[in-house]
């Protein structure tokens, strides 16, 4: 039996914790961040917040007590990515030698333009070198996953054996896990996504076809798939769940909490609005969107599509002629 500690009491962090679960073998912990949140949940006997209609079993223990953190074999981060650094700091001294730390969160940190697992390796600090750090991600809305719909998502390590034990102890029936080392192309493939998703969303939202979402899609999965490369990430592994997989359940999926904004955005409505109606949820890519153009910046890469959702999101350009300028940019070659 592995002891897991799953941090972050949100949707996907609920639907992990019920997944791990039922598969079985396992002693789950969901941590929320505070001692209110922790007591809710129990209460109620579920997640009322953020995946009502579906029970906690009792065996799966709720509690914002740091000592799950340094009990478990296995952290699961799934805390949103602007909440990831102090959460860190008040877990870190909590973490020991020969634990697995996996993020499963998809996102950039703001400002740094870093990855989630090097967030957490530089909280590790020089203790990081002794704890495995791996990411998780791939076409996964929680919903589905905590219904125990089968799923395929990709987990990636560049210890190879800790990819390994993260697929044999996670797999089930209805998770079927893929082992990657491209911890880079994973991460990047799961957090640009939904910047391209809130652009999907726009299209709909100003009711645009079928035929620019999937112009969208493939024109997305190619700037996404130029700065991940340029970061050290492997185009294949963008081809592959945590790419293509991922980005074509966020873009046209009705659960998709990206989609939903950008949707929202292309009807007219104003974006604080729009993330207050949210009810606490995360839509992870309208802050990724300013932290990828400044990787972008930083490789020279061109992402046309991540640029009007900037000047959407945060300098108020109207949807439909960010549309226009998209279509008329000068004609290139296709590769």
């Amino acid at each position: 039996m592995s002891q897991i500690c799953v941090l972050g009491s949100g949707a996907w962090g609920t639907a992990l914790a019920l997944s791990l679960h039922r598969r079985g073998g396992h002693q789950v912990v969901l941590w929320a961040h505070s001692a209110e949140a922790a007591q809710q949940i129990r209460a109620a006997g579920e997640n009322q917040l953020f995946l009502p209609g579906f029970p906690l079993p009792p065996e799966i223990t709720v509690t914002a007590e740091s000592a799950a953190v340094r009990e478990a074999e296995i952290v699961v981060s799934v805390t949103p990515s602007e909440f990831l650094r102090p959460t860190l700091a008040r877990l870190c001294p909590s973490l020991h030698p020969g634990q697995i730390v996996l993020s499963a969160t998809k996102g950039i940190e703001d400002q740094t333009c870093l990855r989630m697992t090097e967030v957490i390796a530089e909280c590790l600090g020089s203790q990081g070198d002794s704890i495995a750090v791996g990411a998780l991600s791939g076409p996964s809305f929680a919903y589905e996953v905590a219904q125990g719909q089968p799923t395929a998502i990709t987990v990636a390590f560049t210890d190879s054996a800790a990819a390994t034990r993260i697929r044999e102890e996670f797999s089930s029936a209805s998770l079927r896990l893929y082992t990657s080392n491209d911890v880079i192309g994973v991460e990047l493939g799961g957090a640009l996504k939904n910047v391209i998703a809130i652009a999907a969303g726009i299209a709909a939202g100003v009711g645009l076809g079928y035929n620019s979402t999937a112009a969208l899609i493939t024109r997305g999965i190619a700037e996404i798939t130029r700065l991940a490369t340029a970061c050290g990430g492997r185009r294949e592994t963008l081809a592959g769940l945590s790419g293509v997989g991922d980005l074509v359940l966020t873009c046209t999926g009705s659960l998709s909490r990206n989609r939903t904004v950008g949707q929202a955005l292309g009807q007219g409505r104003k974006l604080p609005e729009i993330l207050d109606s949210l009810g606490g949820k995360v839509a992870e890519g309208v802050r990724t969107t300013r932290a990828a153009l400044g990787l972008a910046r930083r490789h020279g890469i061109e992402m046309p599509i991540t640029e009007q959702m900037e000047l959407i999101l945060n300098e108020g350009k109207d949807p439909r002629e960010a549309i226009r300028d998209l279509m008329l940019r000068p004609g290139k070659d296709e590769h």
